[in-house]
């Protein structure tokens, strides 16, 4: 059933408090409302367009074409996206990103798994591929200052009356914890966050599921992805490396130096990892260091596999200035990690760094051994439901 033919009566009575109140918020926002709205073809952006439709904002569809092929952001993305905004009756543009995303995405993460590191390709993607890219293209051809899409995350803007002043856009945890999605925005800029909104950040997964039924929208009962999306449309993440680095034996050592068995490539194996290593011992071994110059994977029982430290580099700071005294944080080091307690002592950038026109590092002083530190994975700060900044860990020093 086509969205316009719903009334707002229908939705003071099958809506959500938390729904209702979004939608008063979006129209309450100062400014011209017309925004492009980012639609990958899943439900979630596909609710954040239907939104922002509903709360008399001139909305404007926009994909990034990133992949040929099938998979969810590809093809079968493109379809779904289009067809939302066919039924939103609005506009649908897309905007080819494939070279973009082949040179700052793919060439960056088979190089991090030549290289032993285990990259995280979102948070870059997110920056270099999605937002800024859009923002750019928006504003060039449809004169749009302002973009949305349907991550599970919150912006506080940047204000200041004659009380009040808050001098920085802050990033905030989304509502939902089970969904939220912060933490693949840490390096976002100052100038992304004050164009974007993210409406679906003070509601639940479910709550989105039950107002795109409402909508009757196409993609409301669509699967989730799971993957990431190289590793979707290839049908794993090995099976899309095993596209780029060819086979390479080498050797699996036990910390003590014992060799216990060999290896296809180090690019197959993660620090952290216990499940699928192919040798045995008298209790669980995790991978503890991947050596691409002697092309080895190092492993060890679980009690001498835990870090008291690492070195972050490529520092964006969201929230806040970046410090330049030690600071206490809350840090989460994979995205389904749980947040630990830390120090954050700056550190002098490298010229590496400095070359890279990313010269904020730091040494995290965790309060407690952590387990699976891998070098490529973003380690983000919080300070309660606030992201403050974010980084990269940095390979250990050998």
């Amino acid at each position: 059933m086509p969205i316009t033919s719903y009334t707002n009566h229908i939705y003071s009575t099958k809506s959500s408090k938390e729904y209702l109140k979004v939608l008063s918020e979006l129209k309450s926002i100062h400014g011209e409302q017309k925004i492009a709205v980012g639609l990958s073809g899943g439900v979630d952006s596909s609710l954040t367009a239907a939104l922002l439709v509903n709360a008399g904002w001139d909305v404007h569809g926009l994909t990034l074409w990133l992949m040929s092929g099938k998979g969810s952001c590809c093809t079968d993305g493109l379809v779904d996206a289009a067809g939302i905004c066919k039924q939103l009756k609005i506009d649908h543009h897309v905007v080819d990103q494939r070279e973009n995303f082949n040179s700052q995405i793919v060439e960056g993460i088979v190089s991090g798994y030549r290289e032993g590191i285990t990259p995280l390709p979102c948070s870059k993607c997110n920056r270099n591929v999605k937002f800024s890219p859009m923002i750019k293209w928006a504003k060039e051809n449809l004169e749009i200052n302002r973009i949305a899409t349907g991550h599970y995350a919150r912006i506080k803007h940047a204000f200041k009356t004659e009380t009040k002043y808050l001098d920085r856009h802050q990033l905030l945890r989304g509502i939902d914890s089970n969904k939220d999605q912060s933490y693949f925005l840490y390096d976002l800029s100052q100038e992304v966050l004050g164009k974007t909104i993210f409406p679906l950040g003070e509601l639940k997964k479910a709550d989105t599921r039950k107002e795109a039924n409402n909508y009757g929208l196409r993609t409301a009962n669509k699967p989730e992805s799971q993957d990431l999306c190289l590793a979707e449309q290839h049908g794993s993440m090995k099976a899309f490396l095993e596209n780029y680095i060819p086979p390479q034996k080498g050797q699996i050592i036990h910390k003590n130096g014992q060799l216990l068995g060999e290896h296809n490539g180090i690019h197959h194996f993660t620090i952290g990892q216990r499940k699928g290593l192919g040798v045995s011992w008298q209790e669980p071994l995790h991978v503890i260091k991947i050596d691409a110059i002697s092309n080895q994977v190092i492993v060890a029982p679980r009690s001498e596999a835990g870090k008291l430290n690492c070195v972050v580099g490529e520092i964006n700071w969201v929230s806040i200035k970046k410090p330049i005294e030690p600071i206490f944080i809350e840090v989460q080091v994979r995205y389904r990690s749980s947040p630990v307690k830390a120090q954050l002592i700056p550190l002098e950038p490298t010229q590496q760094d400095i070359n890279a026109n990313r010269p904020s590092r730091g040494l995290l002083k965790f309060q407690e051994e952590q387990f699976s530190i891998s070098p490529g994975q973003a380690a983000v700060f919080y300070s309660g439901e606030i992201l403050l900044g974010g980084g990269i860990i940095q390979p250990p020093k050998t």
